[in-house]
């Protein structure tokens, strides 16, 4: 009897254990689904690949301007062969004036302050002659912006030390440093490209002036470039880059140099591509210059790519890497 007991216990705990599971299975399963359907969907930056194997990414163009992302266009480019100097903005000296009291005195009044635009003939300041005790006008002998002041409120003046100093800045004059090594291959009339490194391009003059002599100091010669000023972009003082045009040749397509990348040893450009993704293309590369590198295979002109900041892209494509694995 004891033995029946037994059994029947077993009998009906199995039933209700097999009944708990019954109740709890589809439970479980849903829960299941809800999570792979969840992950199916979910539309986080991951990594998939195209119908040729390379890489995508899917990111937006919100995401890509927070990052400091920009894309530009896949087009033809000029490839040069080029010498780099460094240079400094100068006032153009045919062009500034020192303007020197006529007669010493006691400075009564000045009217006028370094940065400001004068006409020819302004009135700049008032000083009393210490000679006739009469008080006479120095004036701007010709237009341009007041760079140097020297004189105070009250000083006694002379005409040994200029009051101002006008200079006409709508003329810069840009000096370059010429290295011994590259003299041969400097002349008189050459193209150059002149860089002031504000964000607004590059602006295009000529050499008009070689100095006939070297620094010493420096070990290097002199030669000018006079550019237009006439919106004030350039600054007397401020350094520059300049590019010497030795040669050029043009070619079908061109990237910028930052957009190239290397992704598990293969060289490549970031595209943009469907809207919301950018794929990993290899490409073949060819020539370049400082700016832009020939592309011979893998990109074509008109198509979209990463050109600044490329780096960002590849750090989010490792990183869905990751996360797919």
């Amino acid at each position: 009897m004891k033995t029946f007991s037994t059994l029947l216990v077993a009998i009906v705990a199995a039933a209700l254990g097999a009944y708990g599971y019954s109740l709890l299975a589809p439970a479980k399963l849903a829960h299941t689904e809800h999570a792979e359907h969840s992950e199916q969907k979910k539309p986080n930056d991951h990594v998939e690949q195209d119908e040729h194997g390379a890489d995508r990414i899917r990111i937006s163009d919100v995401k890509l301007a927070a990052a400091g992302v920009t894309l530009a266009e896949a087009a033809s480019a000029t490839l040069t062969d080029t010498l780099s100097f460094n240079g400094i903005l100068r006032a153009n000296q045919e062009a500034v004036v020192q303007v020197t009291p006529r007669f010493p005195g006691v400075v009564k009044s000045i009217l006028k302050r370094i940065g400001d635009k004068v006409a020819k003939d302004d009135l700049l300041a008032a000083i009393e002659s210490n000679q006739s005790l009469t008080v006479y006008e120095l004036k701007a002998p010709i237009a341009g912006t007041i760079i140097e002041r020297q004189i105070s409120l009250g000083e006694y003046a002379t005409e040994q030390k200029p009051a101002f100093v006008v200079a006409d800045l709508t003329t810069i004059w840009v000096d370059l440093s010429i290295y011994r090594q590259d003299l041969r291959r400097v002349r008189l009339d050459d193209e150059v490209l002149i860089d002031p490194d504000d964000g607004r391009g590059e602006i295009k003059g000529t050499i008009s002036y070689m100095a006939p002599i070297g620094s010493s100091e420096t070990q290097t010669a002199l030669a000018r470039v006079v550019l237009p000023n006439p919106d004030g972009r350039l600054r007397p003082g401020l350094f520059v880059t300049a590019r010497l045009i030795l040669a050029a040749r043009n070619v079908a397509v061109a990237v910028r140099r930052s957009a190239i990348q290397t992704l598990e040893n293969r060289t490549i450009v970031f595209v943009r591509e469907d809207g919301d993704k950018i794929e990993a293309r290899p490409v073949e590369l060819g020539d370049s210059d400082p700016r832009f590198v020939e592309i011979k295979a893998g990109l074509a002109a008109g198509e979209h790519y990463v050109a600044e900041n490329s780096f960002v892209v590849k750090a989010e494509m490792g990183k869905g890497e990751a996360e797919h694995d």
